[in-house]
């Protein structure tokens, strides 16, 4: 069993700037009937542990920024909620609403009260009413996994932020280990209920120890909470390129050490906190989610990965599900979106036909067309299929010089063709796929250019994206959401037509 963690005052001295914390609570309504065993479990709880329920709640400044905090006391009954800790709990959720706060969840807690049966149970519907409205009204969830979090806390306000980090070693599972044996006779798996699983699975974005957690939880809330209004564009920037070839640029684009999104967070982006699979079980080496800025201005960026060792970066429906989390987070937070298009097509096999490809294609191009986000699409290199497909609407289209789009690579439209993959180059050069004939088809709005190749100055080009992105986005930035929407629909209506 992993040794228990910081208490909740202690975690939240650590994650805020010291001095600042000021409790919102009030003295709980006592659910015991007087004299009970209940009432005298929860006056020994009080007097062994200091704490009067177990959820405290309150408010503190982070890195200089206020925000709203509940944490759990798992001293207390196990941290379990009943009535009084789950009004507390909605009542600083609605607070934070009311005030414009991010809030921060740390919960510890077996799940439900025992002790107070079905009305306890159904406290985790009111909370989840209370948290569902703060993310509606565009404000930042994060949730911190503290050990043990199980039942039905991890099945409501637990698994719902936006942002989710795990103590490391954590036990975190629905039904936990103990109560489990003694219904089923016999010991649940090992391995399983424990956070970093949990992040291999895709259900976390970070495991993340006591100490670290006040620097994860800045950098979220840097992009989650960077100011939207008022942003002004840059100069114009330059988009003069030197004609190549078709087949020659995408013979460039295919290179090993071209740079892809990895090395443009690195160079052109700060305040970068990766995201870590769906949210909600699977995830894809093929596909990257991330929080950043390029410049002043933040984004969610989400795109083809090159990195971690793949030649290509092939994401299958796993992928496509957390690329349309990240799109549901900019919508929800209003936060601009940027997509990153590199890949020579979709990961072809029985799991991902069985696993909805297509649809999963499908969704995330419906998505992508309907999101009040200002939305900006990167074709950075290769851009094949339904892959590519699935992440490019977007209110702007800029293109690598040396990137392309194409229905399949040139040798698949070749031995479709002609049985033969011997025609490849002469088909790219009928199709229209480099970057200057995407432009003249209005598919692409800008090219960014390589001198004379993004391998040959992979720091310099990804600035230099990085300088495109800022300057389109707090373009789109000065626009309203309608205004946005109309226009995309529009751009994409007339595709074809002109």
């Amino acid at each position: 069993m992993t040794p228990a963690g910081p208490d909740a005052r202690a975690f939240v001295a650590a994650v805020l700037d010291p001095g600042t914390w000021r409790s919102w609570d009030r003295t709980p309504v006592d659910p015991a009937p007087p004299g009970s065993d209940y009432a005298g479990e929860l006056a020994a709880a009080r007097a062994r542990t200091g704490y009067d329920e177990s959820v405290i709640s309150g408010e503190g400044l982070l890195d200089g920024r206020r925000v709203a905090v509940v944490a759990c006391e798992f001293s207390f009954l196990a941290g379990s909620i009943g009535a009084a800790a789950a009004e507390r709990l909605t009542a600083a959720a609605e607070r934070a609403t009311a005030e414009r706060l991010p809030l921060l969840a740390a919960p510890a807690s077996g799940g439900t009260r025992m002790q107070e049966g079905a009305l306890a149970f159904v406290q985790m519907a009111k909370i989840t009413s209370a948290v569902a409205a703060h993310r509606a009204a565009g404000l930042p969830y994060l949730v911190y996994l503290r050990h043990p979090t199980t039942g039905g806390v991890l099945a409501s306000w637990g698994s719902l932020g936006h942002v989710t980090a795990a103590e490391p070693g954590a036990l975190i599972g629905f039904l936990g280990p103990r109560v489990f044996e003694s219904l089923y006779g016999y010991p649940f798996p090992e391995g399983v209920q424990v956070a970093e699983n949990l992040f291999a699975h895709g259900l976390v974005d970070a495991v993340v120890a006591t100490g670290n957690v006040r620097r994860f939880v800045a950098g979220a809330l840097t992009v989650l909470c960077a100011p939207r209004e008022g942003r002004k564009a840059g100069p114009e920037p330059g988009e003069a390129v030197q004609p190549v070839a078709a087949w020659e640029a995408i013979g460039r684009s295919r290179r090993d050490d071209r740079p892809g999104v990895r090395e443009l967070l690195r160079f052109g982006a700060r305040d970068v906190t990766p995201l870590n699979g769906t949210g909600t079980g699977g995830s894809d080496p093929g596909l990257l989610v991330a929080l950043a800025r390029f410049g002043e201005v933040p984004a969610v960026v989400l795109g083809h990965d090159r990195g971690r060792g793949n030649a290509v970066a092939r994401s299958g429906p796993a992928g496509l599900r957390a690329a349309r989390r990240g799109m549901r987070l900019a919508a929800e937070l209003g936060l601009p979106l940027v997509t990153v298009i590199d890949t020579p097509g979709a990961r072809p096999s029985k799991p991902a036909e069985e696993g909805g490809l297509a649809a999963e294609i499908a969704r995330s191009l419906a998505d992508l067309v309907t999101l009040t986000a200002p939305t900006v699409c990167l074709l950075l290199g290769e851009g094949a299929g339904g892959a590519a497909l699935a992440l490019l609407p977007a209110d702007r289209v800029l293109c690598a010089q040396h990137a392309w789009l194409s229905p399949l690579p040139p040798e698949g439209a070749s031995a479709l063709l002609y049985r033969s993959v011997d025609f490849a180059p002469e088909i790219a050069a009928a199709q229209g796929v480099k970057s200057v004939h995407l432009r003249r088809d209005g598919i692409v709005d800008r090219i960014v250019p390589e001198f004379p190749d993004a391998a040959y100055e992979p720091e310099a080009f990804c600035r230099r994206v990085a300088a495109v992105l800022e300057h389109e986005i707090a373009v789109l930035l000065g626009r309203s959401p309608g205004e946005r929407l109309a226009a995309r629909r529009a751009r994409y209506r007339a595709l074809g037509t002109r």
